[in-house]
């Protein structure tokens, strides 16, 4: 790739302006030119199962069918409670009719946004069929009882890396943290219990959106918005 221009930068601190030309990037890489035309599937609304949780479930089953990688992984936003965005990847762990589960450090960064602002929205993006999940909603805390059964199927390592991470706070090193397993594992010689501030966050939807890639960016995207007890389904353009 070949840039001819210059752009201006201005420095975060000092409010000095210099010109900058910026590294190239890989000369095989055209961005502009980078594109795939999707052409695996269709989804109809005639095809389309009535509840929005019903045709999730098929989606990811043909998912794991498909042995994607990792089909479980999802994007989580969040906002602050000064209305700064975040976005980061976390494992989805259970669903059911209540909503989608996955696990976290309560005192993290998503713990504190979550807290201040329970509204979400979750991503899934499964490349190998051309397909992604959104789905938009309020999250809350499951029970103790099911974050200590989720707790106890973790692989011990895990179970012992809860204690020793303070998720998302700034540590010294990497040496750190290894020192602080190491302390949790004497501490913890046999059975490892749940950090009290560790534990599982539900997502219950109001809103889903399927979207399958066709060909010309003419999409299908079909939406589920809830309508009291009942779900109403629309199309809506690419």
């Amino acid at each position: 790739m070949h840039f001819a221009s210059r752009f201006v930068v201005a420095t975060s601190h000092r409010g000095v302006e210099s010109n900058v030309t910026p590294a190239p990037m890989s000369a095989t890489t055209d961005l502009a030119r980078l594109r795939v035309d999707y052409m695996r599937a269709a989804l109809s609304e005639r095809d389309a199962a009535a509840d929005p949780f019903d045709q999730f479930t098929r989606w990811f089953d043909e998912a794991v069918a498909a042995a994607v990688p990792e089909p479980n992984a999802m994007t989580l936003a969040t906002v602050d409670a000064a209305g700064h965005p975040s976005a980061r990847i976390v494992l989805l762990k259970a669903v059911d009719a209540r909503g989608f589960v996955f696990h976290t450090n309560y005192d993290s960064s998503k713990g504190r946004q979550l807290a201040a602002n329970p509204r979400v929205a979750l991503l899934f993006f499964w490349p190998e069929l051309e397909r992604q999940v959104r789905i938009e909603g309020a999250a809350e805390r499951v029970s103790a009882d099911e974050s200590d059964a989720y707790f106890a199927q973790r692989p011990r390592a895990s179970q012992l890396s809860a204690w020793a991470s303070p998720q998302s706070n700034p540590v010294a090193d990497r040496a750190w943290l290894e020192a602080e397993l190491a302390r949790a594992e004497a501490r913890y010689a046999a059975e490892v219990p749940r950090p009290p501030n560790w534990g599982g966050v539900r997502v219950m939807p109001d809103r889903f959106e399927f979207w399958q890639g066709r060909a010309s960016r003419l999409h299908d995207r079909l939406v589920w918005t809830r309508d009291g007890t009942r779900w109403m389904v629309g199309r809506l353009a690419p």
